[in-house]
């Protein structure tokens, strides 16, 4: 497996298997500096890294102008961007989640055709782009937020494709349920799906993939490290975005001793399980340096043998 291999999305959009996620960019937990986003921007690229995803969310637009100061007279890349948060005009406005973020705007959700086509022509400007290659719907949960992005964001975004300003429309969330719904619904292209489909929780393989599967939908796993955790299980660790229960750290521990009995790590197997369902067509991975990048690219390119999966799912580890 190898993390530069090219794979041909439905609407003929070819990306590296591995791609790379910049929620970092806009400071998500500790503080970065634009070097920093160019050099692992830079290191990405060179290793053939071609997807990169942002949002507006990220440090409140930060991100996008910082990843745009790392693209800058770069070619060779696809790019997603997302909508669903505007950000309007404040005053001291800080974000405990993100240290870089823009304190002159808030968000506020908005999933409406208007706030659709503002959305993604703010991103464009900060992005300092003609278009991105895919916009997802970013994490509609509120039931109301999911009519209205079944309603109106979705058609908002077909006419944005006409118009030439985006090439594909997905959703992206943390849950599965309501991307299902899109897939069933409407005639949707990608889902990037986080932390529902990983080594440790496999909640997604119950309704999105056979899903999508069944609809020719493709599948983007993220957070596929559920948030630390199966990065490094240590009693601190995170699970989606909060303390690790003593039984998830004890369930970890337990799939870290399988797979390092082959000699390989559980980053590496964690980076790859994903893509062991034929919906899922890549991960993409946060990287906030250029050796983080080194790092997890090595990783995921590790073979691993077939017996050690199948090893996996006989203490029902992965299931």
């Amino acid at each position: 497996m190898s993390h530069s291999s090219l794979v041909k999305l439905r609407t003929g959009l070819e990306i590296s298997q591995f791609g790379l996620g910049t929620a970092t960019f806009g400071g998500l937990y500790t503080s970065i500096t634009d070097e920093d986003a160019v050099s692992t921007v830079n290191t990405a690229l060179s290793s053939g890294i071609t997807y990169i995803d942002t949002a507006p969310h990220y440090g409140k637009g930060s991100g996008e102008r910082r990843l745009a100061k790392a693209l800058a007279g770069k070619s060779g890349f696809h790019l997603s961007t997302k909508i669903g948060r505007l950000l309007v005009p404040a005053v001291n406005s800080l974000d405990p989640d993100f240290a870089d973020t823009d304190t002159n705007v808030v968000r506020e959700f908005d999933y409406s055709a208007d706030g659709v086509e503002r959305s993604i022509r703010e991103s464009l400007e900060r992005l300092e782009m003609d278009y991105v290659d895919i916009v997802y719907i970013h994490d509609p949960d509120d039931p109301v937020y999911t009519e209205q992005s079944i309603k109106e964001a979705y058609p908002a975004l077909e006419k944005m494709r006409d118009k030439g300003f985006i090439k594909a429309i997905g959703v992206g969330m943390n849950q599965s349920a309501v991307p299902t719904r899109f897939v069933n619904e409407t005639d949707i292209d990608v889902v990037l799906i986080a932390g529902r489909y990983t080594l440790l929780d496999q909640g997604a393989a119950k309704d999105l993939l056979p899903a999508a599967l069944a609809r020719g939908v493709d599948i983007i796993a993220a957070g596929v490290l559920n948030s630390g955790i199966l990065a490094n299980p240590v009693a601190e660790a995170t699970f989606d975005y909060a303390p690790a229960s003593p039984e998830i750290l004890r369930k970890v521990l337990r799939i870290k001793e399988i797979i390092n009995s082959y000699g390989i790590s559980l980053i590496s197997a964690a980076l790859q399980f994903p893509l062991r369902h034929p919906s899922v067509k890549a991960v993409l991975v946060g990287c906030r340096s250029s050796q983080e990048v080194i790092d997890n690219t090595d990783a995921f390119d590790v073979s691993i043998p077939e017996q050690a999966w199948e090893d996996l799912a006989r203490s029902h580890l992965d299931s």
